[in-house]
C-alpha cells in the first residue's frame, strides 16, 4: 500500500523508486502483485508515467487512511515516547469561537499536545468526525433546518447539544455611513457592498439555492470570501462594506475599528450545535475548550444588552 501511495503521489515509477530507495523493477513487481491480489488495475501505464484508474483512486483513498491509522498506532505505543494529548475541532467562521480558541490555547498546559482547528462548513464538520477522526465539531444552520440536521446527527450516530441560538447582526467600519444610524433596515443596505462567506449552510442543497435563501435579494454588490482574515481587511479599509455575522466580541471590533449593529428586519434564527460521536467521552481538553466557548458567549450577551440600553 505504501508503495502504491508513493507512486500515485509521484506519478512516475522512477521518481517513486528514488524516494523509496527501491529499484524500479522491484517496485513495479510489487505494484503488479498488489493489483493481482486485489483483482483491479490501480494504474494506467504509459510513456508519460503512471496515472490512477477510477478503481485505483478509490483504493488510494482507503490506503492513505489505513497508513495514517498504522502510523497513529505506532506513535501511540512506541516505547519511551510520551503520549501526546489530542484535540481537534471543525467550526463555522465565527469570531466568538475563534476568541474562545485563543483563550483555550493559553490553558493547554505543558504536556505534549497536538491541536487541530479547522474553519469550514457543516458538511465538512460532520465528515471530519466520521471519516477524518476529528473529535468535535460545531455546526451552524438556520433553525428552519432543525429537523434535517437533527435527523442527520441521529442517523450518523452523533451526540449533539446547543451551543448558542442567535440572530445575525451587522458589522461595518466606524466610517461607514450607516454606522451613525440607530436602526438599520434592509433598504439601507441596498447601495452597500456585502462581504459574505461562500460556504453553503445545508449539505443537501446547491450553493446557489442556499445563497438565495440566506442573503436578502436587494443587495447588488457582493464579495464572497472563504476565510476571516480578508473579511476584516475589507471591512476596516472599505467604508462601503458590511457583513452579517454572529454577534462578535468587543475586543475584535475594537482591534479592526468596526461597529456592530442590529437590524430588526432580520428575524431568522440560527443555531450553533456542538457534535461528537455518541460513544466518545469528552477529554479534559475538550471540556476546557467548551468552557471557553461558554465564557465567550456570556461576554457577547453582556455586550448586546449594554448596546440595547443606549
Amino acid at each position: 500500500m505504501k508503495y502504491a501511495v508513493e507512486v500515485a503521489h509521484a506519478g512516475s515509477l522512477n521518481k517513486a523508486s528514488e524516494e523509496l530507495l527501491i529499484a524500479p523493477p522491484n517496485l513495479s513487481r510489487s505494484i503488479k502483485e498488489l493489483e493481482a491480489d486485489l483483482g483491479i488495475m490501480i494504474f494506467d501505464r504509459s510513456s508519460k508515467g503512471m496515472k490512477l484508474t477510477k478503481r485505483g483512486e478509490e483504493f488510494i483513498h482507503y490506503a492513505k487512511n489505513i497508513l495514517e491509522q498504522i502510523d497513529a498506532v505506532e506513535q501511540a505505543f512506541k516505547k519511551n515516547e510520551p503520549k501526546k494529548l489530542q484535540f481537534s475541532i471543525s467550526v463555522p467562521r465565527a469570531s466568538y469561537i475563534a476568541d474562545a480558541f485563543v483563550e483555550f490555547s493559553k490553558k493547554i498546559g505543558n504536556k505534549p499536545v497536538e491541536i487541530y482547528y479547522k474553519e469550514t462548513n457543516p458538511y465538512r464538520a460532520i465528515k471530519n468526525i466520521l471519516e477524518v477522526d476529528y473529535r468535535l465539531g460545531i455546526v451552524r444552520y438556520a433553525s428552519g433546518y432543525d429537523k434535517y440536521f437533527l435527523d442527520t446527527f441521529n442517523e450518523k450516530g452523533l451526540a449533539w447539544e446547543l451551543v448558542v441560538q442567535f440572530h445575525y447582526v451587522l458589522i461595518m467600519s466606524r466610517d461607514n455611513p450607516l454606522a451613525s444610524k440607530n436602526v438599520i433596515h434592509f433598504s439601507d443596505l441596498q447601495k452597500m457592498i456585502e462581504i459574505a462567506h461562500a460556504d453553503p449552510f445545508v449539505p443537501s442543497l446547491p450553493l446557489s439555492v442556499v445563497r438565495k435563501e440566506e442573503l436578502p435579494d436587494n443587495v447588488e454588490r457582493r464579495i464572497f470570501v472563504f476565510e476571516r482574515g480578508t473579511q476584516f481587511d475589507l471591512l476596516a479599509e472599505n467604508p462601503e462594506t458590511f457583513m452579517w455575522v454572529s454577534p462578535m466580541p468587543e475586543g475584535i471590533l475594537e482591534r479592526h475599528g468596526l461597529v456592530q449593529r442590529e437590524c430588526p428586519d432580520n428575524t431568522r434564527v440560527y443555531k450553533d450545535m456542538l457534535i461528537y460521536r455518541r460513544n466518545y467521552k469528552l477529554s479534559d481538553l475538550d471540556r476546557k475548550f467548551i468552557h471557553e466557548v461558554k465564557n465567550s458567549i456570556r461576554a457577547l450577551y453582556i455586550l448586546i444588552i449594554r448596546a440595547r440600553t443606549y
